[in-house]
């Protein structure tokens, strides 16, 4: 062995492992989204977000109906149950509605615009009858059927110009006549404000309002231009100006936007100030289901207009949150059907039920907040009145129907594995013809012409 100057025996030194390049770290946040992204491109995705979103609004709808409700029915000297029991009446009505509504093909939906549309302008024109019309809260648009029931034609209106408007767009677009200003406005827009007169003729704004959101959403979708969509939005604010500047209750309405005080001046502001008292007692957390104060009388329309302020007041920040977070997902998966069909009526329908859902939870969260007028609309699937959640909940059905229209959303519902008939060994057992929903894929076809 050589030694080295010193006479010393070299040291042997250990070879030098190879460096490995070492990967990048992943960005937690980056992955989470792709992986968000992901499970949203999924074909199901939309399907089981307005099932189970609808389902969860139902759900705790009924709840605070039966928690704001309580003081209300005993000081009418009814059970304290008396509107929750009409309302789960109501939600099971609904519910069958809405699975008539999901398993309803495309084509038996565009056929029955025209039979609603006529019912609803017959029921909106009787309301004005005397004797058969019957006024609630100085607006005059219910039908009384006999003992406590009550109907308001005005909410089939919606659904009504909803499907007809989709499927009077659809045609038009087959037929390639949307590229004239023309055929776009007419007859859409004129039967629209002749629906917007039957409903101002009981004076019910709040309706009316909604009614010309989903008028603005049809022709968006359609893709109106710029200046004839500016036109018509002229035509409806100037209408509609004129409309708040001659009643006095409107323009009280409108004089309590940020009144923090039940008497600011000659208006009195009860309502929408005891709204906010409602929310910001709540805090985090709340005070507890069932522990509101305001639903003691001091708060008007606990149950039905204002019941998002009960839910503030007894959920807190966190109960409203999931409210409209619910409703942020349930609007957006509505997009998403709209945005990712061929079909043009389907994207028309989709586009204009979530354009009514989102807009009137909006009109309602906004005015209790103290944001916008008080426009006396319930939130949607959540507030009392049966009338109110009929057509929604069938609205939602649409919806489902609309995405087990999608190609791959039907291919994956088909091939869906049941969960019975397997053996227990982790084999796989062919399962029984009756227990099974395998169906052969069925080829992609438009929904049809009228």
């Amino acid at each position: 062995m050589p030694s080295s100057r010193t006479g010393r025996p070299p040291v042997q030194r250990a070879a030098r492992r190879p460096v490995v390049p070492r990967s990048p770290r992943e960005n937690p946040l980056r992955t989470l989204h792709t992986r968000a992204r992901r499970s949203w491109d999924r074909p199901l995705t939309a399907y089981y977000v307005i099932l189970g979103g609808s389902a969860l609004i139902t759900v705790l709808g009924l709840v605070m109906v039966y928690s704001a409700s309580q003081i209300t029915a005993l000081q009418m000297s009814l059970p304290g149950s008396y509107f929750f029991r009409k309302q789960l009446l109501a939600a099971v009505i609904g519910t069958v509605l809405l699975l008539v509504a999901s398993r309803m093909p495309v084509k038996l939906h565009r056929a029955l615009a025209y039979p609603i549309l006529a019912g609803a302008v017959f029921l909106m024109a009787l309301v004005q009858v005397p004797g058969i019309g019957v006024a609630v809260n100085g607006n005059q648009n219910w039908i009384a059927l006999g003992g406590s029931f009550q109907i308001q034609p005005s909410e089939f209106g919606k659904l009504a110009l909803v499907l007809w408007g989709a499927d009077l767009l659809a045609r038009k677009q087959e037929k390639r006549l949307l590229a004239q200003w023309k055929h776009m406005l007419v007859p859409l827009v004129p039967a629209t404000f002749m629906l917007l007169g039957l409903i101002m003729l009981g004076g019910d704004m709040g309706t009316a309002i909604i009614l010309t959101a989903i008028l603005f959403g049809l022709l968006w979708l359609a893709g109106a231009p710029t200046r004839l969509f500016v036109g018509v939005l002229s035509v409806a604010a100037l209408i509609g100006a004129v409309l708040i500047r001659t009643s006095p209750n409107r323009m009280a309405r409108l004089a309590c936007l940020g009144a923090t005080e039940p008497q600011s001046g000659p208006v009195d502001c009860w309502q929408a100030v005891h709204g906010i008292y409602a929310l910001a007692s709540g805090g985090i957390f709340g005070s507890g289901l069932g522990a509101s104060v305001e639903k003691w009388g001091q708060l008007p329309e606990a149950h039905t207009d204002f019941i998002f302020a009960v839910t503030g007041e007894e959920l807190g920040l966190v109960g409203t949150l999931s409210v409209l977070a619910l409703f942020a997902a349930l609007g957006y998966a509505g997009i998403r059907v709209a945005g990712r069909t061929e079909d043009p009526f389907v994207r028309y329908a989709a586009g204009g039920v979530t354009t009514w859902i989102t807009a009137q939870a909006v009109i309602n969260v906004g005015a209790v907040l103290g944001l916008l007028p008080i426009a006396g609309v319930p939130l949607p699937l959540f507030s009392y009145g049966g009338s109110a959640l009929l057509p929604t909940m069938f609205a939602i059905g649409l919806l489902i129907a609309f995405t087990r229209e999608d190609p791959a959303a039907r291919m994956a519902l088909a091939m869906r594995q049941p969960r019975f008939g397997r053996k227990r060994g982790g084999g796989s057992q062919r399962p029984r013809r009756w227990n099974t929903m395998r169906r052969r894929a069925p080829v992609a076809r438009s929904s049809g012409e009228r």
